[in-house]
């Protein structure tokens, strides 16, 4: 099969041109991961052709000889539809989980996104933490949620009960709640670091000034759920646009009602009386 046929690589280009018409990827901005299945790899392996080892900057044996679909550094998410081959690529990691080589993509040169480090860091965390389910690991800069690091507390408990009020589903969507990185130089190991910590818990971190990072099971799941922060991040925006006080709201004690109907359990510590 021809790697652009294959429905992982369809659903990966369809997933970053739905974020580039969401106005999430000026230039190039944001980036792009999915861990590869066994047989997806086998159907495309024909085609690949690998290019030199690479260190990672960081170690992940836990993902060892794993396969990845990644955006390339520099690349542009516009571009991702129009010349998929010059953006994106397939990298394979090593037996050791530090060094990864291309093989196939990026056809103009290249390499895969800054944030490597970061993707694959998370990547193992989650894919511990979900028993393997979660493959997709997804980074974009969402105006609205960046606008906010800027006026709210940089804490998990405040950004995880401030979107939840927005918006009835926002507790069903992302029961875990949201993790907060303060502003780090980003694409090095010790935003890669801070973040895998807080993945280790939640299942979305914002990144203070910069944007959010999510992590799914696949491409509608993850980008549905930047999807969800962000527009109760949007409806916050307006709301402290329009009165910075909240008139009615949801009440802690709705949210236990919700969570009961709901059958998702959703953490004290989130509950707290304002």
């Amino acid at each position: 099969m021809k790697i652009l046929d294959a429905e992982f690589v369809q659903g990966f280009i369809r997933m970053a041109n739905d974020g580039w018409e969401q106005g999430w990827h000026e230039r190039n901005g944001g980036n792009l991961s999915y861990r590869i299945k066994p047989e997806e790899v086998e159907s495309v392996k024909e085609n690949f052709k690998p290019k030199e080892w690479q260190p990672i900057g960081t170690s992940v044996p836990k993902l060892a000889n794993e396969y990845f679909l990644v955006t390339g550094s520099g690349k542009y998410f516009r571009n991702v539809i129009i010349k998929p081959e010059d953006s994106i690529c397939i990298i394979e990691v090593d037996g050791k989980g530090e060094n990864y080589r291309i093989v196939w993509g990026l056809v103009n040169g290249g390499r895969p996104t800054s944030e490597l480090p970061s993707h694959l860091m998370n990547h193992e965390v989650k894919m511990v933490a979900s028993n393997g389910a979660h493959r997709v690991i997804y980074h974009a800069h969402t105006t609205n949620v960046i606008a906010l690091t800027f006026v709210l507390p940089l804490e998990d408990k405040v950004f995880t009960r401030e979107l939840w009020e927005m918006a009835t589903e926002c507790p069903v969507v992302f029961p875990d709640g949201i993790g907060v990185v303060p502003w780090m130089v980003p694409g090095g190991r010790e935003i890669a670091v801070a973040t895998s910590e807080l993945m280790k818990k939640y299942d979305v971190a914002i990144w203070a000034h910069h944007g959010m990072f999510a992590s799914g099971e696949d491409f509608d799941l993850t980008f549905g759920l930047m999807h969800t922060v962000e527009k109760s991040a949007e409806i916050l925006v307006k709301m402290l646009s329009m009165q910075p006080d909240k008139r009615q709201t949801i009440t802690p004690q709705n949210f236990r009602d919700l969570a009961g109907d709901f059958k998702v359990a959703l953490p004290e510590e989130f509950l707290y009386e304002k």
